[in-house]
């Protein structure tokens, strides 16, 4: 058994795809009330049994040790997605100096103090550019780089489109990895592409690439949702969808958005914005990948006046039907203070694309028994 401690787990969409690798989790933490039961089903399901834990600095990194167990360089792999709204390049961003920014170095902390052979730390592509405390920009990931090297660990980052590995979304994140030196990791080839590109990544080396998983292909045959109040056939296929939704979104294409469509009465788009407000009243397209699936917006299916389901959003990230989610379907308004399911998912890493980013860490530590996703 390769052994994980997990933080800021969510609802297990990274530990899924490193589950399936061979990584089992032995500590798992998750703030949010609903996320964490979504989280305890995710385990049950999965037949592990982790210590659960709620909010991580109630945690410290020598009592998780001493809990578990575990020698110094015994733990295999540490790895997290901490709350990425600091680094985002929508809203404001504050970078380390607001506590979600400051969560990404309990990462450090927990590598310090455990000495596992990898890290894996998911982030947002804002991360790339936000300042540490000398206000350069790019400078917070030259931070977390240089306390890894420090550490020991060798260090490398990219960013990484999930749909290149099979999953219905074009997500873009950035991922850092630090192995002990001398682990070789490579980042995995990508193993399926665009067929809309002309094609420079389509070449002599890339024939055993296939293409992006569309829309269709995620969700085109799951029945219509039950209502609100109805009984749900399939868990967390309900319809919430306002009825003043409903008639904004009517009259919108397939994979267009209602700010640009200028033929449609000026109360139906009202105040949007076309150059800005592309991604809101945004329905998707049927042969293409979803957008970005995000906490504050729902996306509206392709043809039907309405919001994607919570489940026609987990087919879009690449979860199985098997996975359960906790906690309540909402309407897409205003802020709230625990996460609905729809946001619950937007939040979660794609299980196959967190899949191939534990075979190359598998193989860069273990040799070739798992091969790298290529």
């Amino acid at each position: 058994m390769k052994t994980l401690v997990s933080l800021f787990s969510g609802i297990g969409g990274l530990d899924e795809g490193l589950h399936n690798v061979g990584f089992t989790p032995l500590f798992c933490s998750e703030i949010d009330k609903h996320a964490h039961e979504s989280l305890r089903n995710w385990c049950s399901r999965r037949s592990v049994d982790p210590i659960l834990a709620t909010d991580i600095n109630d945690i410290s990194p020598l009592s998780l040790k001493k809990q578990l167990g575990l020698k110094v360089g015994e733990l295999d792999l540490l790895a997290g997605g901490p709350p990425c709204q600091s680094f985002s390049l929508i809203g404001n961003r504050k970078s380390l100096d607001d506590d979600r920014g400051l969560l990404l170095h309990k990462m450090i902390e927990f590598a310090k103090v455990l000495k596992p052979k990898a890290v894996l730390i998911e982030q947002v592509k804002g991360l790339l550019s936000a300042k540490g405390a000398d206000g350069i920009s790019g400078s917070a990931l030259k931070v977390i780089i240089s306390d890894l090297q420090d550490i020991g660990y060798d260090v490398s980052f990219r960013i990484l489109r999930a749909a290149d590995y099979g999953v219905p979304q074009l997500r873009d994140r950035v991922f850092i990895v630090g192995v002990v030196k001398g682990g070789e990791f490579e980042f995995p080839s990508p193993t399926h592409f665009d067929p809309k590109k002309k094609s420079k990544q389509r070449d002599v080396f890339s024939t055993d690439k296939v293409p992006y998983i569309s829309v269709k292909d995620a969700i085109g045959d799951l029945p219509s949702p039950v209502l609100k109040g109805r009984i749900e056939n399939i868990p967390s296929h309900l319809d919430i969808t306002p009825p003043r939704d409903r008639e904004r979104i009517n009259g919108v294409p397939e994979g267009e958005c209602l700010a640009r469509q200028l033929h449609l009465p000026a109360d139906q788009r009202q105040r949007l914005n076309p150059e800005k407000d592309t991604t809101k009243f945004r329905r998707l397209a049927w042969d293409l990948p979803a957008l970005t699936l995000r906490g504050g917006e729902a996306f509206y299916h392709p043809e039907e006046n309405r919001y994607l389901t919570p489940r026609e959003y987990l087919r879009l990230h690449g979860f199985p039907d098997t996975h359960i989610l906790s906690g309540p379907i909402r309407a897409r308004s205003g802020t709230v203070k625990d996460l609905d399911q729809h946001r619950q998912v937007a939040n979660a890493v794609p299980p196959p694309l967190a899949e191939a980013m534990g075979k190359a860490i598998y193989s860069a530590l273990f040799g070739d028994k798992k091969k790298n996703a290529a």
